[in-house]
C-alpha cells in the first residue's frame, strides 16, 4: 500500500516552471525547490507502525506440583520501521532542469520532478522557441558585452534614431531568416516546406547556431532601449552580443543591462512561481494545471478537421 508520501509523489512528477531571479545562479535555484520539495513530502502524516506478535512467559513460583511453563500472547510495534530509526521516507528527488539559464539574467526556468525528465526531454527536441526581453544602453563598450563588464570603449549615440534601429533589426532578422531556411535541410519550393511553414515547425534540422526568429524594438529612449526577441538555440551571453553588434551597426556602441525569458516552450512568466511558492503544495498545483492545460490543447487538435470536400462527411457535400 502506497503512503502518503509515495502518493504526493505521484502528483508532483511533470513538468513546472519557476521565476529564476537575476543575481542567482540557475543551480541554487534548482537545489531550493529540491529541498522544499523534499521537506513537503517528508512532511506528510507518518503512517502506523506495524506490529508483531509476542509470546511472553508470566513470572511465577514453580512448586513441585507443577512444572509447567505460563506463556501469554501480545503486540508490540515494530520499532526498528519508526521514521526516527529509519530517517525519512525520501532522501533524495531528481529535480531536472531545462533550457538554462545564467545567474546574470532572469525569467521562466522550466523544471521537471521524478518522469516528468522524459517529457522534458522531448519537449526540447520538438524545437521550442523562446521569447526574450533584452535591455540595452548605448555609448558604452564591455569586454563581456553587460553594463557590469570593464569598460573598453565609450562613443556618442545622439545620432541614432528609431528609424536606424528599426532598419539595423530587420536586416539582422533577414540575415537569420536566411540561417534558419540553410540550416532546415528542406527544399524551398517543395510543398513540403510550406506545410511546416504553415504549421509554424519550420525550424533547423539537427544543432545548429543560435538563430533569431524575431526581433523588434518595444521602447526606444536613447541611451536606454529594450528589445523583444524570439530565438532557438541561444544562449545568453549571444544576446548579450546582439546587443553589442546592434550597437556597432548604429555607428556606436551599446551594452546589455539585463536578459529576461518571458516564454520557453508553451510556459510563460504568468506560469511561473517566485520565490515564495516553492514549495510542494504550489508545484503540485502547477504541475497539474500543466497536465490539464495539455489535455485541453490535445482535444482541441483531435477537433481540428481540414476543410477539404473529400475528406468531409456525405451529409455535408450534399447539403452544399
Amino acid at each position: 500500500m502506497a503512503t502518503p508520501a509515495i502518493r504526493m509523489f505521484r502528483r508532483l512528477e511533470g513538468l513546472f516552471c519557476v521565476y529564476k531571479p537575476p543575481g542567482v545562479h540557475w543551480k541554487l535555484t534548482r537545489d531550493n525547490i529540491e529541498t522544499n520539495l523534499l521537506k513537503g513530502l517528508n512532511a506528510t502524516p507518518v503512517q502506523p507502525l506495524p506490529r508483531e506478535i509476542r509470546f511472553l512467559t508470566q513470572p511465577g513460583k514453580e512448586t513441585e506440583a507443577s512444572k509447567g511453563v505460563t506463556v501469554s500472547v501480545a503486540s508490540f510495534p515494530v520499532l526498528a520501521k519508526h521514521h526516527l530509526v529509519t530517517g525519512p521516507e525520501f532522501q533524495r528527488i531528481r529535480v531536472g532542469v531545462g533550457h538554462r539559464l545564467d545567474a546574470f539574467s532572469s525569467g521562466v526556468l522550466v523544471l521537471a520532478v521524478g518522469n516528468g525528465n522524459k517529457a522534458l526531454q522531448d519537449l526540447y527536441n520538438s524545437r521550442v522557441t523562446r521569447d526574450y526581453t533584452l535591455e540595452g544602453e548605448f555609448g558604452t563598450a564591455t569586454d563581456d558585452f553587460s553594463h557590469t563588464g570593464r569598460v573598453v570603449e565609450r562613443s556618442t549615440y545622439g545620432h541614432i534614431t528609431q528609424d536606424k534601429m528599426d532598419r539595423v533589426l530587420a536586416m539582422l532578422q533577414g540575415v537569420n531568416k536566411k540561417a534558419m531556411l540553410m540550416y532546415s535541410n528542406v527544399d524551398m519550393s517543395s510543398q513540403e516546406a510550406y506545410e511546416m511553414a504553415v504549421q509554424g515547425s519550420l525550424g533547423p534540422d539537427g544543432k545548429s547556431g543560435p538563430i533569431l526568429t524575431g526581433l523588434r524594438c518595444i521602447r526606444f529612449q536613447p541611451p536606454i532601449f529594450t528589445l523583444e526577441v524570439q530565438c532557438i538555440n541561444e544562449t545568453q551571453k549571444y544576446l548579450r552580443k546582439v546587443v553589442h553588434e546592434i550597437g556597432l551597426e548604429l555607428r556606436s556602441t551599446a551594452v546589455c543591462k539585463g536578459v529576461r525569458r518571458t516564454r520557453d516552450g508553451p510556459f510563460t512568466l504568468q506560469d511561473a512561481l517566485t520565490h515564495h511558492q516553492w514549495t510542494a503544495a504550489d508545484v503540485t498545483r502547477a504541475i497539474l494545471q500543466y497536465h490539464s492545460s495539455k489535455k485541453k490543447k490535445n482535444r482541441k487538435e483531435s477537433y481540428t478537421q481540414i476543410k477539404d470536400p473529400e475528406l468531409q462527411p456525405p451529409e455535408e457535400k450534399s447539403a452544399k
